[in-house]
């Protein structure tokens, strides 16, 4: 049934068709639930390998119920399941963890929302809360395969996160290219001034600005650092921008550097003309009069002119989202943490 070549979902696909949902059949018949596999994991990009296998890997599976029934379902689970499935335990221990137990995690829909996002998105998105979602975060929910979803709040739930608003959408994009205007031309400063190991952090952190862009204007969830190369190269931009992004990262002088940088730019700014967002020209001008590079400041301010939601309007400029403000790991998976910060921010 599954081989060693077999992904995490088929794993959970078949997990689900042949033990759990049965079991779950025959002993709540006319239950209403939701089950797929969601939240964390490798094998929910699909992207988990051979290497995947050494930990957290296996028989992993979501079950959503209403809360009054969280306890019972969770406890006829715990003694129901067998052993085994297809020669695979169905209790393990995950990191850091001695006990062995079963992977299937009942919960309700509301309270798994919250454990990602910290809100519930069928209730409606305030501002605070588009700002405060990771990439990571939105794909924790929205990348996994749904098996069934009775009430479809799941489905409900999926869809609202489909998208920023377009006026967040443009706050964003803006963010991003206010970012590199920031440090686009200490780059070549600092490769001036003898500090070429200084210069290349700028680069390596501008490149991943340029590709963060590159995922907000395919509209598109970006995950963690792991596999944020990963997904960015399935990009439909990706072939296009790649060999720019490469030559910035393996510059030897800060001249190949800036011309690599200045073309990403130039790219990233053609699809986004291309969206109808801006109609600028050209994505980079002199900086002042020194031999430096930074973005036509044109490019920001079109994108923030068309905003009408005064809330968007009264955001500080260039803050951005969580991830834009910050890449500390213990923020950026604390639901609450995001939502603090981002409440705070939208309140000055």
């Amino acid at each position: 049934m599954i081989d060693d070549s077999s992904s995490g979902i088929a794993l959970a696909r078949a997990y689900w068709e042949h033990v759990v949902a049965p079991l779950i059949a025959s002993r709540f018949p006319g239950l209403p639930y939701s089950a797929g596999r969601l939240g964390t994991g490798s094998d929910v990009l699909g992207l988990d390998d051979n290497t995947s296998r050494d930990h957290d890997w296996g028989l992993r599976l979501e079950v959503l119920v209403a809360d009054e029934a969280i306890d019972e379902v969770a406890g006829y689970l715990a003694h129901a399941l067998p052993e085994s499935f297809d020669g695979l335990p169905t209790r393990f221990p995950f990191t850091g963890e001695t006990e062995r137990r079963h992977h299937v995690d009942v919960s309700s829909l509301p309270r798994f929302l919250h454990s990602r996002l910290g809100f519930d998105p069928r209730d409606g998105v305030s501002l605070p809360e588009w700002l405060s979602l990771s990439g990571q975060s939105v794909l924790e929910v929205v990348a996994g395969p749904v098996f069934v979803d009775t009430g479809g709040g799941l489905d409900r739930a999926r869809r609202a996160l489909d998208w920023y608003p377009e006026d967040v959408w443009r706050y964003v994009l803006a963010c991003d290219w206010i970012r590199l205007a920031q440090e686009l031309p200490l780059m070549g400063r600092a490769a001036e001034l003898g500090d070429e190991a200084g210069s290349r952090v700028i680069a390596a952190r501008l490149s991943h600005v340029t590709m963060h862009l590159a995922f907000l204007l395919e509209r598109r969830w970006p995950p963690y650092s792991k596999w944020f190369g990963t997904l960015f190269s399935t990009l439909p931009e990706a072939a296009r921008l790649r060999p720019s992004i490469d030559a910035v990262l393996a510059a030897a002088d800060p001249g190949t550097r800036q011309r690599a940088l200045a073309a990403v730019a130039q790219q990233l700014l053609d699809r986004q003309n291309a969206l109808g967002m801006t109609e600028v020209e050209r994505a980079t001008v002199p900086f002042w009069d020194r031999p430096f590079l930074h973005p036509d400041p044109a490019i920001v301010a079109q994108l923030l002119a068309p905003i009408v939601d005064p809330e968007v309007r009264a955001l500080p400029r260039g803050r951005g989202s969580i991830e834009q403000l910050t890449d500390n790991v213990d923020v950026l998976t604390d639901p609450q943490a995001r939502l603090r910060i981002l409440s705070a921010q939208a309140a000055r």
